[in-house]
């Protein structure tokens, strides 16, 4: 099998790589605090958790408003566009191909830095869970101002279910997430492209992909 010549892109600015690290410190003091709230288990005490808690969840508001007007400014917003174009080659990839030794089916490219399946779970997460998690913490942090708001005989249960869920769904996704980081070409080397900002990608696959994309065009604009 031929080996394709290894070259190093700039793929990830300071700013997401920043923003990525400190999203995810967050996600996990919301996670093991919120369960300390719950009662799951005794680490640091109920009050700590609580105020740790409530400290997160407002700097994860205000960090995800500064990323939302941070993608609209540059135009990064453009790498959550959804396609279906080679979607299901990159599920068969995930699922079959990448125990194979296959090649990506979509190299990662500056233009282009998630997979159609990535775009899909993203803008899912950015547009819909995140959203809906933060109005729901800040609807049960601010509970004891319902009664000003007119809404003092409305129940508290459906917030905390929602809230509660979201919890358990952003888990999951972390789960997979870390799963992930570990499919490329060595273990360690998506990790790393989130520290250094520098991802390792094969130049043929590149060079393939931005043919196809070309052709693709073409055929669209006859």
């Amino acid at each position: 099998m031929e080996h394709l010549k290894k070259i190093n892109i700039y793929l990830y600015t300071r700013y997401e790589r920043f923003w990525h690290w400190l999203q995810m410190l967050l996600i996990v003091l919301l996670l093991v605090t919120g369960l300390e709230v719950h009662g799951s288990f005794t680490l640091i005490g109920f009050e700590r958790a609580v105020t740790i808690h409530n400290a997160a969840g407002i700097t994860w508001l205000i960090a995800f408003s500064f990323f939302v007007f941070w993608l609209f400014t540059t135009g990064e917003w453009r790498q959550y566009i959804p396609t279906t174009r080679k979607m299901f080659q990159v599920i068969r990839y995930y699922s079959y191909g990448i125990f194979r030794g296959e090649s990506h089916p979509v190299p990662k490219r500056k233009e282009a830095k998630h997979n159609p399946l990535q775009r899909l779970v993203y803008l899912s997460l950015a547009a819909f869970l995140l959203p809906v998690q933060m109005v729901s913490g800040l609807l049960y942090w601010m509970y004891n101002d319902w009664p000003a708001w007119g809404l003092a005989g409305l129940s508290l249960n459906p917030v905390v279910l929602i809230h509660t869920a979201g919890a358990f769904a952003i888990f999951s996704f972390i789960i997979v997430h870390v799963y992930m980081t570990t499919t490329g070409h060595t273990v360690s080397a998506h990790v790393r492209a989130m520290i250094t900002g520098w991802e390792e990608v094969e130049e043929g696959e590149v060079e393939e992909w931005e043919r196809a994309t070309r052709r693709a065009s073409a055929s669209r604009s006859r």
